[in-house]
């Protein structure tokens, strides 16, 4: 694959500090890329580094392929008509998307951006506030048909390979779990995430897989609330949740599209169920407190 050139374009008469080229930036301005608008008013008011890290973005992800380093802080100065200090910043924010790799003594480097950020503001939010488990099970019930479907359809034999490994796991936590052993229960819960990643891997699309991975820590909070919840239905986790994924495995293997939906539906609305008990018992909970 030929790779691109890192080279940049020439560099604005006017340096960001003082005064702003309104054309170049409508042009590289990756956050108004799509309307092809930056407005002036909006391009003077702001800070110069937030401004050039959105120049900068374009550039990252037009350019430059993942690990390319970017040119010096420097040359990014003298690009931008900034200070190094206003580049620092710049680059700073984008580490803080993802998008690079800072290490001192080094240039920045273009890196795969991944699900942290997405990840972190879902944890942050059900903290904040549990009933926003729901909210999650909504949104889930779009990506696991969608996912399920897709892998109905594309899943490899290593793909069906991996949700089976995963599954298996699920099936040896249980048992653990229903015999008394404490450690069982997260064990279930992790190699659930890996069920429905594997799902979701095996349908071949990259945003699900991403999307799947980014919730991974949001996805244990929210199934171990719901192992709490499906204690009180008295079935053991053997019989409640394995079982469940048995039957989306055992549909996605023969290919039922069909069936694998209804399948991931009714396991969502048994979830949905076992987060409203365990919102029951803690609500019960605090006003005995």
């Amino acid at each position: 694959m030929q790779r691109r050139s890192a080279a940049f374009p020439a560099a604005p008469q006017r340096g960001l500090d003082v005064d702003v080229d309104v054309d170049v930036m409508k042009k590289v301005s990756y956050k108004y890329c799509m309307t092809d608008v930056f407005p002036e008013s909006l391009a003077r008011d702001r800070p110069a580094a937030p401004r050039v890290a959105e120049m900068l973005v374009a550039d990252v992800i037009e350019r430059l392929a993942i690990g390319d380093r970017l040119p010096s802080e420097a040359e990014l100065a003298q690009r931008f008509g900034v200070s190094r200090v206003t580049v620092r910043e710049a680059l700073k924010i984008l580490a803080g998307q993802g998008l690079v790799a800072l290490a001192r003594g080094r240039r920045a480097t273009v890196t795969q951006p991944d699900g942290a950020l997405f990840g972190g503001f879902l944890r942050s939010l059900i903290r904040s506030d549990p009933r926003a488990m729901f909210d999650l099970l909504q949104v889930r019930r779009v990506l696991e048909v969608q996912s399920v479907q897709m892998a109905c359809r594309h899943a490899s034999r290593a793909g069906l390979m991996a949700v089976e490994a995963a599954l298996e796991a699920m099936r040896v936590a249980a048992l653990a779990a229903d015999a008394g052993d404490s450690a069982g229960e997260g064990a279930f819960a992790a190699a659930d995430v890996r069920f429905h990643q594997a799902v979701a891997l095996a349908g071949g699309n990259r945003v699900l897989t991403f999307l799947f991975e980014a919730m991974e820590a949001t996805l244990m909070e929210a199934f171990l609330a719901s192992q709490r919840g499906q204690r009180r239905s008295g079935k053991s986790l053997m019989a409640s949740g394995y079982e469940a994924h048995r039957a989306i495995y055992d549909h996605l293997r023969a290919r039922d599209e069909k069936a694998a939906v209804e399948a991931m539906i009714a396991l969502l609305q048994g979830a949905e169920q076992h987060l409203r008990w365990a919102m029951d018992n803690l609500r019960d909970g605090s006003r005995e407190g």
